[in-house]
């Protein structure tokens, strides 16, 4: 008697099996049944992609710019530009632990300044579908002394200031004459 209840409860055990891997098999049709062509790789773009862009990128608030020139590097005529990451929060603030230097000015003291200054910068936060979104940018801070020489570069920067009028011009050149108290406070 044994043997046939042993065999009837294999037949049973093989009996389950084939209706738990029907059951297996039927919902991988419906699953595939449910899934396009273009799924598989639309996921893979979207971990491609990364973070969400903004619509709108992040605008600086700042009437002056709060970058403070050493004075002794200032002294020397010393010039560099710095390069920050800086990550812009949802309300337009720099986060202070996200600030570092991308790229160096190759002076221990204009990095700093520019790293301490960045922590006064107030921006209209980057938007999303109108939605504000932190985001990370980099910054660049041109620390130029009016009296120096212009840096590899410099074309970029409008380096040609008003006359103040002692060489007989009425000092206008037709630059904007902020740009020398803008450039010195840097």
């Amino acid at each position: 008697m044994r043997d046939g209840y042993a065999t009837a409860a294999r037949r049973r055990t093989a009996g389950e099996r084939a209706v738990r891997c029907a059951g297996a098999l039927s919902f991988l049709v419906v699953l595939a049944a449910c899934v396009d062509r273009d799924t598989p790789r639309k996921v893979a773009q979207a971990f491609q992609a990364g973070p969400p862009q903004p619509d709108e990128i992040p605008r600086m608030l700042n009437g002056e710019l709060p970058f403070h020139y050493p004075p002794a590097l200032y002294a020397r005529k010393v010039q560099g530009n710095v390069t920050l990451h800086l990550y812009v929060d949802r309300d337009g603030q720099v986060t202070p632990d996200s600030t570092r230097i991308d790229e160096s000015s190759g002076y221990a003291a204009l990095d700093s300044a520019a790293v301490k200054g960045s922590q006064e910068l107030r921006f209209v936060p980057a938007k999303l579908r109108g939605e504000p979104l932190g985001v990370s940018i980099l910054f660049p801070v041109y620390f130029r002394h009016p009296e120096a020489h212009a840096l590899p570069g410099d074309t970029i920067l409008h380096r040609t200031w008003p006359s103040d009028g002692s060489d007989g011009s009425d000092g206008s050149d037709g630059s904007d004459s902020t740009d020398r108290s803008e450039m010195r406070d840097r």
